[in-house]
């Protein structure tokens, strides 16, 4: 009965520390993926934000820089950039927009997430000003033209000729919406 008893204990630490242990690696799942996608280039993150810095112009060459808008599944809105396609001298600060409507009959607060491909490019791509910064609130039936400032560094190398500068707009009103009533 002693050994039967000393078993359970020791299965019950195992398990204990089995959890704590998930836990721990859970908690920190996320600045881990950070670090890894900074060391391999994955993920396409754009960490280049703020005040450009004056930069030469790399007249010698354009870059294309191709726009997608994409909507979350719950998204009802429409999302589209003004234009799908820019050529670019590297160096020169770029301007467009995207347009979003809401659709819906009800106001709501959408956030936009960028993706950059080829990911090696995202270190190479500033943006100066973009609507992906805020939080975009549209009453229903409201339409907003949503500017993009950014510039591609000369310093991008020679062999990418194409970047996919790609948001992902999601309905965050619940969220947001906890958080200005104090819930969250």
């Amino acid at each position: 009965m002693a050994q039967l008893q000393q078993q359970n204990k020791t299965l019950v630490r195992k398990l204990i520390l089995g959890c704590v242990l998930m836990f721990g690696f859970g908690f920190a799942l996320v600045p881990l993926y950070d670090v890894f996608c900074e060391v391999t280039g994955l993920n396409g993150k754009v960490t280049r934000t703020g005040p450009a810095t004056p930069m030469v112009v790399d007249r010698s060459r354009t870059v294309e820089l191709q726009l997608i808008a994409v909507n979350n599944d719950t998204m009802p809105w429409g999302f589209a950039p003004v234009s799908p396609r820019i050529d670019i001298h590297p160096g020169i600060t770029g301007q467009t927009s995207f347009m979003a409507a809401n659709k819906t009959q009800r106001r709501m607060i959408a956030q936009a997430v960028p993706s950059v491909a080829p990911a090696e490019a995202a270190a190479y791509l500033q943006k100066i000003n973009c609507f992906c910064f805020e939080r975009q609130v549209l009453e229903a039936g409201q339409s907003l033209e949503m500017p993009l400032l950014f510039v591609i560094d000369p310093a991008l190398p020679a062999h990418i000729r194409t970047i996919t500068l790609s948001y992902t707009l999601f309905d965050i009103t619940p969220a947001a919406t906890r958080k200005s009533h104090g819930d969250a």
